[in-house]
């Protein structure tokens, strides 16, 4: 039995192609595609319920991205052998994906559904997070699953001068902008990515770069979609009370104006007035009518206080803390706050704080990255905290979650930008949100950077980031542009928009867009006054520490890092890591070595100068050469017969010959020398085909007047006058 296929091609321009395939695989799904780019494929599914949970308001959406082993031709690591949790990488190419897709759905779709997307064949030059989006979206697209329009994902890299979609991973490599844009046939809506300090015009040039291949790309599938000719689904989710509702609009909506328009800074003093306003009006419900329609009257109660806050913002040009439209919340920052750690700071900004520290460590310290896409190690780690207690509430520790992951990559790619280059320590960042109001992400940014300060890494300037909001009515064509967002300025806002960076220019930012029809030009106008925020809190951060410290602290370990030839490593490590731990043990040191390039590069770390100089003083003679006419002194490790074993150098041996002990003939060294002595040599000969050494203590010493050089012997004599040439020899059975 064969199935046939309808596939829809997309040209990127530049004569590769991306493929979208339907009809094939997954066929029970409500919509399924293979997406195909050289030799890398994505299987999109997506399945919704039929129908909507009772008392659902919200678009219950679960985006899972998973990278298989097997198409990368490898075997998971651990011990089970198969794919478990998802990986950090998993977990953020789900965000991206859920970012873009959720705007897309009818405001009243209220059913259960899931989108799962799998790399089923990796192509090691082509990156699969550029063409999940596009992946998932076109499985829905050929579903019977209502959609607003089909969206997709491009990465826009900027590449010798030279923007890009969907580069080689391997020109990512001298890419100074790494973006990955997601939008539909109008407007961009959501944005991620790290930058080189670009420009706010540079940033806004590649949106409107990526936008151009999106607008492709949604033409495609919806070429695709007619082609398959699924009717989407009739549904209702919603049930309303136009009586009930216009009550309450009546009755709450100048009063959550008046409150919105009084500007009180104090996040719980506010949600304590609107919640009030809620409770007097069910006071004066009857009994069955409060018990009716509790849901009804939670729900538009929220649609109320929105609009009203929202006409406030866009009426008084004031917000709900009283802050102007582009004013910055308080300030105040701590370096050097934990004294037992390398480096800390904290930073806060209104009711949004956060307590930073850095770590520095060694390569054995390094994270090790073992994914189907990504292998090597990462020596710059940011890890994000967001305790329950931040926001007041008592909740259960569940471990990281995704807003964790998400949080957390999005400060550490703001900050690793401004690493020098050649900085060898291992690096770990920990920020714990200890209270949040609004742009926890940027806090972090900003305490990292002040730590960072504190533990002596020399970066190139403080890195700061702002939240920037949105509230728009498209009616009246009134915006507001909103500096440093409170939490629930972004939960009732259009736009979610954070950046983070230098005086110089732009290092990373993300951002969401939850309206349709935002034009450049107000985008621009929100990066020029995002620019005036992030250098008013890099004003701020400068007055706490204006440059690094000059020196780690005390307990901070001490790395030297040494490069020896390749043919050394095996004599430094030694057999099964005998000499390099007992190295490390004699010196108390941490010592790593790497083989890059046919050298090794051996990074030696400790907290005692002194140990650090003796080890590398150490294998500076381990790996020195020799060369005849060195002068050693050594020592005595065997006597035979015929002469004593010298090691002149670590784990360098040469022979002293018995006759070569002294200018006089020695009938027998052991009455001269025992092991453990020390002699001074001089090394004769290196032998080029063995590396064997030939020592001489005699050449150190003064020639005896009169002294005569024995006669060389002759050749022996052959026959039974005295030789052995036809003598029979004993036979010997091994």
């Amino acid at each position: 039995m064969s199935y046939k296929a309808i596939t829809q091609t997309i040209d990127l321009g530049d004569g590769r192609l991306v493929s979208i395939e339907t009809g094939k695989l997954a066929k029970q799904a409500d919509g399924s595609v293979v997406v195909r780019m050289g030799n890398t494929m994505l299987l999109a599914t997506a399945v919704a319920r039929p129908e909507a949970g009772e008392n659902v308001d919200f678009m219950p959406l679960t985006v899972d991205y998973r990278e298989m082993y097997a198409a990368a031709g490898r075997f998971p690591g651990g011990f089970f052998k198969r794919e478990a949790r998802p990986s950090d990488q998993e977990i953020l190419i789900s965000r991206l994906i859920d970012r873009a897709l959720r705007p897309t759905f009818p405001d009243d779709f209220h059913a259960e559904t899931q989108v799962l997307v799998y790399l089923i064949s990796h192509d090691k030059e082509l990156l699969p997070d550029c063409l999940a989006g596009l992946a998932a979206s076109a499985a829905i697209a050929v579903s019977d699953i209502p959609f607003t329009s089909p969206i997709s994902e491009v990465r826009v890299a900027r590449i010798d001068g030279q923007f890009v979609i969907n580069p080689y991973r391997k020109d990512l490599e001298r890419a100074d902008l790494d973006l990955l844009v997601a939008g539909n046939s109008n407007d961009v809506v959501m944005v991620e990515g790290e930058m080189k300090e670009v420009s706010e015009d540079v940033l806004l040039s590649a949106l409107e770069f990526a936008h151009k291949a999106i607008k492709i790309q949604v033409s495609a599938q919806e070429e695709l979609a007619a082609k398959v000719g699924k009717t989407k689904r009739s549904y209702v989710h919603e049930k309303h009370n136009e009586e009930l509702k216009s009550r309450i609009y009546a009755y709450a909506y100048q009063r959550a104006y008046d409150i919105a328009n009084e500007g009180n800074a104090n996040k719980k003093v506010r949600s304590e007035k609107f919640k009030a306003i809620r409770e007097e009006f069910v006071a004066g419900l009857t009994s069955e009518e409060s018990a009716e329609n509790p849901f009804l009257i939670k729900s538009y109660f929220h649609s109320v206080e929105k609009k009203a806050v929202r006409d406030c913002v866009l009426n008084e040009r004031k917000r709900l803390d009283g802050r102007n439209l582009d004013e910055i919340r308080p300030i105040w920052a701590e370096t050097d706050y934990l004294p037992s750690v390398h480096g800390s700071a904290v930073f806060t900004r209104g009711e949004t704080q956060s307590l930073t520290t850095v770590t520095l460590g060694t390569k054995l310290d390094e994270q090790i990255i073992d994914g189907a896409v990504f292998e090597g190690k990462n020596r710059f780690l940011l890890h994000y905290n967001f305790p329950p207690f931040s926001t007041g509430e008592a909740k259960p520790m569940r471990g990281t979650g995704r807003r964790e992951v998400g949080h957390g990559n999005l400060a550490l790619r703001a900050l690793k930008q401004v690493v020098p280059d050649g900085f060898n320590y291992a690096v770990r960042i920990v920020s714990d949100i200890l209270e949040s109001n609004g742009s926890s992400s940027m806090a972090t940014v900003c305490a990292g950077s002040l730590a960072m300060y504190d533990a002596a890494i020399p970066l190139k300037s403080h890195v700061s980031g702002i939240a920037m909001g949105l509230i728009s009515d498209e009616e009246t064509g009134k915006y507001a542009i909103l500096s440093d967002i409170l939490g629930d300025e972004d939960h009732l806002g259009d736009m979610d928009f954070k950046v983070a960076g230098t005086r110089s220019g732009i290092t990373a930012c993300q951002m969401d867009i939850k309206v349709n029809g935002l034009s450049f030009e107000v985008l621009k106008e929100a990066l020029e006054q995002a620019k005036r925020g992030r250098i008013h809190i890099l004003d701020a951060m400068d007055s706490v520490q204006p440059k690094p410290r000059a020196e780690f602290k005390p307990f901070v370990p001490q790395i030297v890092t040494l490069v020896i030839p390749g043919e050394f490593i095996g004599l430094v490590i030694g057999p099964g890591g005998k000499h390099i731990q007992e190295l490390q043990k004699s010196t108390n040191t941490v010592i790593s070595l790497e083989d890059v390039d046919n050298k090794g590069v051996i990074e030696i770390a400790g907290s005692d100068p002194v140990g650090i100089q003796m080890a590398v003083d150490r294998i500076r003679l381990m790996t020195s050469v020799p060369e005849p006419g060195d002068r050693f002194m050594g020592v005595v490790k065997k006597i035979t017969t015929f002469g004593a074993f010298v090691e002149i150098l670590p784990k360098k041996e040469g022979l002293l010959h018995i006759s070569e002990y002294a200018w006089e003939k020695t009938p027998d060294l052991a009455q001269v020398l025992k092991e453990g002595d020390s002699i001074e040599v001089q090394l004769l000969e290196v032998d080029d085909s063995t590396g064997k050494l030939r020592l001489s203590r005699r050449a150190l010493l003064p020639k005896p007047e009169g002294w005569v050089a024995p006669e060389e012997r002759g050749p022996r004599p052959e026959g039974r006058d005295g030789g052995r040439g036809d003598r029979p020899r004993p036979r010997r059975d091994y």
